[in-house]
């Protein structure tokens, strides 16, 4: 199985990436603030679903390269660990426009919808806006091998991982949902933008070098 240590590691790393802004996040924010946190969950679940399904189809082009190259595999660890620098590198230097400064002097009202979408409408959209990502599924194919130990099976492995991953997944999604409108307002503020690009970048930056430099024991 995983090494603790190394489990840790993919802990902090997962807690991290999911926590960044994007689709899912947005959306459980969103309906956070129209439907309350509640009525959010159907949502969240919907999400986590699709975020599951595309990791599996991650890990199963894992379970196919082991068989095939354990070389190949360790080329892929490496490039995986290169590619979470490069999104590190990338948040750092994107660019945040200034034009949306005014947000820190104007007021916002949230209304809450009165017409609620049945549960599985909002189940089905959550899971439909996890699907809608497939860059998911090479970013599962780059970060997966970090945490993976050749020399043992990998079913067990990836069932950890996956219900970490979920897990975490999850919890931020209710945060998001819980806090949204403090969140919404935090993240109009291109100085917070940027300062929680930067975070964020940093943290991928120390994964992509931590992991390539002290995973290759494996």
């Amino acid at each position: 199985m995983i090494a603790l240590q190394l489990y840790l590691t993919y802990i902090a790393a997962v807690f991290v990436i999911s926590g960044t802004p994007g689709p899912n996040m947005l959306l459980a924010m969103t309906h956070g603030i129209r439907y309350g946190a509640r009525h959010a969950l159907p949502t969240m679940i919907g999400a986590m679903l699709g975020v599951v399904v595309i990791l599996c189809v991650s890990l199963s082009g894992l379970g196919a390269l082991l068989k095939t190259s354990a070389d190949l595999f360790m080329v892929v660890k490496w490039l995986g660990a290169a590619y979470l620098i490069y999104l590190g590198i990338k948040m750092w230097l994107e660019k945040v426009s200034d034009s949306v400064e005014n947000a820190d002097n104007t007021t916002t009202t949230t209304s809450i919808s009165t017409a609620i979408p049945s549960a599985f409408q909002r189940f089905s959209t959550g899971f439909g806006v996890a699907l809608s990502n497939p860059k998911a599924i090479l970013f599962g194919l780059a970060f997966f091998p970090q945490f993976i130990n050749q020399n043992t099976a990998l079913l067990p492995q990836a069932a950890l991982l996956l219900g970490t991953f979920a897990f975490i997944e999850l919890s931020w999604m209710t945060v998001y949902a819980s806090g949204g409108t403090w969140l919404a307002q935090f993240l109009t503020t291109p100085r917070n933008i940027r300062r929680f690009n930067r975070g964020s970048g940093t943290a991928f930056i120390l994964a992509g070098l931590g992991l390539g430099i002290f995973g290759k024991s494996r």
